[in-house]
């Protein structure tokens, strides 16, 4: 049955029904914004602490100098990616499904983004003299930015996604935006009316609108592939056993949307309960996110079994050696629950019973999400841990405030998404309209 049989409701009840229920949320929305709060505040704490007592508050050590932090920031960068890929892409492709999903999507990708940014400022340590080694500014040290790293390409590729990525969110806001306007008053409606640009919806803003936003939805999907792939590049372009390998680029990126559609389910199971939206957000919506999932979860299934091959036939005993100690040495718990996490569990949703089971999913999704943080922990810390040279090898272990700084940074990414629900459709009015029944006459 289509979408389209199911939904019978005018442009009137969209937009009744979506507002309503954004000025009174479920009871539950306060106690996960309380759970926000909190763990912000315990990731806000240990930061404080690791910056008047230093970076030994973290596991950091030789020769694992990129341990949580780092895997925390490539943890974020993914979840950003299947915002992009359900907003830019699958508009483009003109899928009905992600009309309703991807407002909470394109949150999703700017409020992780800017997660992310945060782990390489509070890596640095010091974070007061963080602008005097990162800027490519002259000084005394005639230091100079290298570009030729990929440490620097990753500077250029983050800061355009998230300004593409925010320039695109926020113009689908737009003609939300003056529907708000219009129904409230006072200090609100002036807010409103100044965050929407004076917006009417004539045809000439219309047709301008629809123009912008496919040119944006053009330029953010190459964007899909080639950020992470430059986040790979961090690790690909090195000689390190593990990492030197060209599956990275295609792998990452499959990672990336693997974690950011699980994240995707996440935000809008509960969402959907806090704010009313079942009639909105319907099981069918649900499902194709998850079929997503699953398409994503086989293909990294595929690269988790290349590189072991790859590994293997290569005949170079120091790749083999890192990836025989990731299924048997000391990283083994993370790596099966990696592959769990990722791969195994995930094989339930080719029982569509299972599939629109909401919460059978959920748990699903959530497990996914742990999963990928244990595939960046598994990919970073065990291959710095030994290289070639067994003189140099150490292991790492993860401290309270390698834990505490991770904690905060779920809590500071939900405090921002949350406040956004509250004051935000989650749900597109202007383009669930456009999936909706047309009006017809009737002759006499």
């Amino acid at each position: 049955m289509s979408e389209e049989v199911k939904w019978n409701k005018t442009i009137s009840d969209v937009n009744n029904g979506i507002l309503a229920n954004l000025a009174k949320p479920h009871p539950t929305y306060y106690v996960a914004w309380a759970g926000a709060i909190i763990c912000l505040l315990i990731g806000a704490s240990v930061w404080a602490w690791e910056i008047s007592t230093g970076m030994g508050i973290t596991g950091k050590t030789s020769p694992v100098y990129w341990g949580v932090l780092i895997t925390d920031f490539v943890f974020w960068v993914g979840i950003g990616h299947a915002g992009t890929l359900i907003s830019a892409i699958l508009f483009l492709f003109r899928a009905k499904w992600r009309n309703t999903v991807n407002r909470s999507a394109e949150a999703m990708t700017v409020f992780a983004v800017i997660t992310a940014g945060l782990f390489p400022l509070i890596h640095v340590g010091r974070l007061w003299i963080a602008p005097y080694w990162m800027l490519p500014l002259p000084n005394t040290n005639n230091l100079w930015v290298n570009f030729r790293s990929p440490l620097v390409w990753d500077v250029f590729a983050i800061s355009t996604y998230l300004t593409i990525s925010l320039l695109f969110w926020y113009m689908g806001l737009v003609p939300d935006l003056a529907s708000i306007r219009d129904r409230v008053k006072g200090v609100k409606r002036l807010v409103y009316g100044i965050m929407c640009f004076g917006w009417r919806g004539t045809a000439t803003q219309w047709h301008h609108y629809e123009a912008g936003y496919g040119f944006l939805a053009a330029l953010a999907t190459p964007l899909v592939l080639s950020v992470h792939s430059i986040v790979s590049w961090d690790f690909a372009m090195s000689i390190q056993p593990g990492w030197h390998t060209t599956i990275f680029p295609p792998y990452f990126v499959a990672g990336a949307i693997l974690s950011g559609c699980a994240m995707v389910y996440s935000l809008l199971v509960p969402v959907r309960k806090m704010f009313r939206l079942e009639e909105f957000i319907l099981a069918e919506h649900l499902e194709a996110c998850i079929k997503l999932t699953l398409l994503t979860s086989t293909i990294v299934f595929y690269a988790y079994g290349i590189e072991f091959f790859v590994a293997w036939y290569s005949g170079n005993p120091y790749e083999w050696a890192i990836f025989e100690k990731r299924a048997i040495g000391p990283y083994a718990f993370y790596f099966w629950t990696m592959v769990f996490c990722n791969c195994v569990f995930p094989l339930i949703w080719w029982s569509k019973r299972m599939r629109n089971n909401i919460a059978v999913s959920l748990v699903v999704a959530v497990l996914i999400n742990v999963g990928m943080w244990f595939e960046r922990y598994n990919i970073i810390v065990s291959t710095l841990a030994e290289d070639f040279l067994p003189g140099s090898w150490g292991h790492f272990q993860p401290t309270w405030g390698d834990i505490g700084l991770t904690v905060g940074s779920f809590g500071w990414f939900f405090f921002w998404f949350l406040i956004f629900c509250r004051f935000f459709p989650i749900v597109s009015m202007s383009e669930l309209k456009l999936i909706m029944p047309k009006p017809f006459s009737k002759k006499h």
